[in-house]
């Protein structure tokens, strides 16, 4: 069984095929919940995900060219989160089970870690946040994302030399 392309999933899901679109999502729900990460709180990134795939699924008929679709959902999704965080500006989100998460060591370092990705530039954030968070290799990340093995490799090695620097050295 030959594995169908993007290009062709994005076809059958304009035609209406659902399952065609679910595929799309499997493949690229990493993809968009570490875009997600990156830039908002967790909880928000969970809910956030999902809705840009709701957006998605109406909006797959104005996808001119279904090839473009991974920069396509990855540009949703950046502009999913912008919006998001527009909205909640005015919000003040208390996070009653911070003070208990808080105690742990572990997830002290996790929200550490993740607070310094977020600083990164938006080239290594992302590409971080899809091999640390969401377990994904550098192919698969070049294939999601669009980007060649190399620029991979080079964000990936960069980026992880500027959090050492922002954790103070410690290892990642």
């Amino acid at each position: 069984m030959s594995v169908r392309t993007d290009a062709d999933l994005v076809r059958s899901a304009q035609a209406g095929d659902v399952a065609s679109f679910e595929i799309l999502y499997v493949r690229y729900a990493p993809v968009v919940h570490a875009i997600l990460l990156g830039r908002l709180p967790p909880a928000d990134a969970d809910d956030v995900t999902q809705n840009v795939f709701i957006t998605a699924l109406t909006k797959l008929g104005s996808l001119r060219e279904p090839a473009a679709f991974a920069g396509w959902i990855a540009r949703t999704a950046r502009n999913a989160a912008e919006d998001h965080r527009r909205r909640m500006i005015d919000t003040v989100e208390i996070d009653t089970a911070f003070a208990t998460r808080g105690t742990q060591g572990d997830d002290a370092e996790a929200a550490q870690a993740l607070e310094a990705i977020r600083a990164l530039p938006e080239a290594y954030r992302e590409t971080l946040m899809l091999r640390l968070v969401e377990g994904m290799s550098g192919p698969e990340i070049a294939a999601r994302t669009g980007l060649t093995p190399g620029s991979v490799r080079v964000n990936l090695h960069r980026g992880m030399q500027m959090l050492r620097g922002a954790l103070g050295g410690s290892a990642v």
